[in-house]
């Protein structure tokens, strides 16, 4: 099978190949409620009407068990592809180390992840996404989401176009760990799931 043809020294090779780069050096600012910006300079009518327009009218009443950020989907985003590939990260996280998305090799794709902002605004939102095969991480990417404000509708976010791996050595099952996280390291959301790319979608 292709997938055992790939000797632990051609994973290391990659993996080499895709070492994370020295980390940024960045301070986050210190951290304020929704509630205290509307406070700041409230005497000011453009200003008002500035954050007004950034943060809406107020905090909304949340039910205070809901943590403050829900990651609720990750969609892997491929025109080529015959049906959906999605998967509802409110239900069962375990179930997803059973079964895999399937990908055909050399498509371009991009991940989407949905989430809401419940009460107060999140800065440095970050996804990372660690790749193993065969027990060896070969890839990580961190793609930084942003900061936002609490409203009532989910937020998307769609990273870069990647292209999948292509070859008879690159086929078969990747195990990606995937972590939603902030400029604080408030783990949002973790969760594992397979990726196997095989030579057609229905292959």
């Amino acid at each position: 099978m292709a997938d055992d043809d790939m000797t632990p020294e051609q994973l290391a090779a990659i993996a080499a190949e895709n070492e994370e780069s020295e980390p940024v050096n960045y301070k986050p600012p210190a951290q304020k409620t929704v509630q205290e910006i509307h406070e700041l300079d409230k005497d000011d009518e453009s200003l008002r009407k500035y954050k007004q327009a950034l943060l809406g009218s107020g905090v909304a009443e949340t039910d205070p068990s809901v943590s403050n950020v829900q990651v609720t989907s990750m969609s892997l985003i491929c025109e080529s592809a015959p049906a959906p590939l999605v998967l509802d990260l409110q239900g069962d996280l375990e179930a997803f180390k059973k079964q895999a998305f399937i990908l055909k090799e050399g498509v371009e794709y991009k991940i989407k992840i949905s989430f809401k902002v419940n009460r107060e605004i999140v800065s440095g939102l970050k996804y990372v996404q660690q790749t193993y095969r065969k027990g060896m991480k070969i890839d990580k990417s961190d793609y930084m989401v942003g900061s936002y404000g609490p409203r009532a509708t989910e937020y998307d976010f769609v990273t870069t176009m990647e292209e999948a791996p292509k070859g008879v050595m690159a086929r078969g099952n990747y195990v990606i760990k995937s972590k939603f996280t902030d400029d604080d390291k408030h783990d949002h959301l973790s969760w594992e799931w397979n990726l196997n790319i095989k030579k057609d979608w229905k292959d």
